[in-house]
């Protein structure tokens, strides 16, 4: 009898103890037409970690002490949604956390200002944010005076959420460790100075992915290091048609965030290509990416941090914004795998032509890469590098096709070409040793099949 009194009684302290999880505020568009005639902005922060993954906590207690699942020596993940006009639990929200904390054991603190955000008058929302920045400082000067410290500080904005961020740094004189702004909003804040927007000053090291550029978001770079997947536009995969409803106007809008949580997600390397334009980039013009990590190119998502320092050197030294550009694939995970394609010729009539190649891997199946190429690469004795991607990532390339094109009026049936060398190294995987063929023929019209082997390093 005392055994069974004894265990209830345990059973009621773990139940008194045991603490109720709080949700996001769930809101609809009422509340949006509330809000024209009666303003309001209410924060709530809580709490994630991987002791409570799935039952959000107050970040802070009653008291004003800090939750005891927050860990100040642990790196700090602050997420910060945008404009909410309906109301409703941003979609991608929940994944996002689940995805952070299994990548890595950190705080993760959610901000819910969708009191604020809910609202027909995108004004007011753009209004509010310097409100949320200003409460969401005062939160922070509690962390710090606990322990925190801001250089362990990440945030992470969607949207308006980004310049919130930078609000944050702003007031902190740029001393926060990392803000990454995923398609910051461009109305309202297009063309501002940067003491009105995001901006790198804002952090010690500011990513940011523009996705939807001629849209709801911003064209300008703002960070250290700026992608532009797809030229920061159209995203491939999104409804090209108005008549598709509402994924018509988030869908590319939202692709920045979907492209981060892939980098944490999967195993794609979106490794993008610092270049001065989209055009440029296209055109073959911008594959060398040796004076970064690794002699690696710039990932998009969370791993960006890693080229820091390279990234802070080229401002410094050259005063300029870094802009880098990938494609992407149009479904998730969004993988795509570069090559890079270099070629030396020994025939000064081939300056007239183009080349294609496909890869076969050790099964016999064949990809034709999209190929990223100057409309005449081909000079004497000059070393031509063309950028290829494939959709498929190929691991063992047991040989190469390549055929030789010469323009319609130049055609020559019985002509021969002759190739110093080639070389294909992947770019996505810089680790891989590259693989090479030197001194053969290509005939052309005349698809022509080569093994290639590991290159041998007095020849590269």
């Amino acid at each position: 009898m005392r055994a069974y009194i004894f265990l209830c009684l345990m059973c009621w302290v773990r139940a008194e103890t045991r603490r109720t999880c709080i949700e996001f505020s769930n809101l609809s568009v009422k509340d949006s037409l509330k809000d024209l005639f009666i303003p309001r902005l209410k924060i709530v922060v809580m709490i994630y970690t991987r002791n409570n993954q799935n039952c959000a906590e107050p970040l802070f207690e009653q008291n004003n002490s800090i939750n005891v699942n927050f860990n100040t020596q642990k790196k700090t993940v602050w997420i910060i949604h945008g404009y909410r006009p309906m109301g409703s639990i941003p979609s991608w929200l929940s994944n996002f956390v689940k995805t952070l904390l299994n990548k890595e054991d950190l705080n993760v603190i959610v901000v819910d200002w969708n009191q604020g955000a809910t609202t027909f008058l995108y004004s007011r929302a753009v209004k509010n944010t310097r409100k949320v920045a200003e409460i969401l400082s005062e939160y922070i000067q509690n962390l710090l005076t606990h322990g925190a410290s801001l250089e362990n500080f990440h945030f992470i904005g969607m949207s308006l959420g980004a310049h919130i961020s930078g609000f944050v740094g702003k007031i902190f004189h740029g001393e926060l460790g990392r803000i990454t702004g995923l398609d910051p909003a461009g109305p309202k804040f297009s063309g501002k100075p940067s003491n009105s927007r995001l901006d790198y000053t804002d952090a010690k090291f500011v990513d940011v992915i523009h996705s939807d550029a001629r849209g709801l978001g911003i064209q300008e770079p703002l960070g250290h290091i700026d992608f532009y997947p797809n030229g920061g536009k159209k995203q491939p995969g999104c409804p090209k048609s108005i008549f598709s409803g509402i994924d018509y106007i988030k869908c590319d809008h939202q692709r920045a965030i979907h492209l981060f949580m892939a980098s944490l997600e999967s195993n794609c390397n979106f490794v993008s290509f610092p270049c001065r334009s989209y055009k440029d980039y296209k055109a073959s013009l911008c594959v060398d990416c040796g004076n970064f990590k690794q002699n690696s190119c710039p990932r998009l998502g969370y791993q960006a941090e890693q080229w820091k320092d390279g990234l802070k050197e080229r401002m410094e030294g050259w005063h300029l914004r870094t802009t880098v550009y990938l494609d992407t694939s149009g479904t998730y995970p969004f993988c795509t795998y570069y090559f890079v394609f270099t070629i030396i010729v020994l025939s000064e009539t081939m300056k007239d032509g183009y080349i294609s190649f496909k890869v076969l891997n050790q099964l016999g199946m064949a990809e034709k890469p999209h190929l990223y190429r100057k409309s005449k690469p081909f000079y004497k004795l000059q070393e031509v590098n063309i950028l290829a991607q494939f959709f498929n990532d190929f691991v063992n390339i047991s040989s190469i096709g390549l055929t030789y094109f010469q323009d319609s009026h130049l055609q020559c049936a019985t002509c021969t070409y002759k190739i110093q060398s080639l070389v294909l190294k992947s770019l996505t995987y810089p680790e891989r040793p590259p693989l090479c063929r030197y001194n053969f023929v290509l005939e052309e019209g005349k698809e022509v099949f080569i093994k290639p082997d590991t290159c041998t390093t007095k020849k590269i």
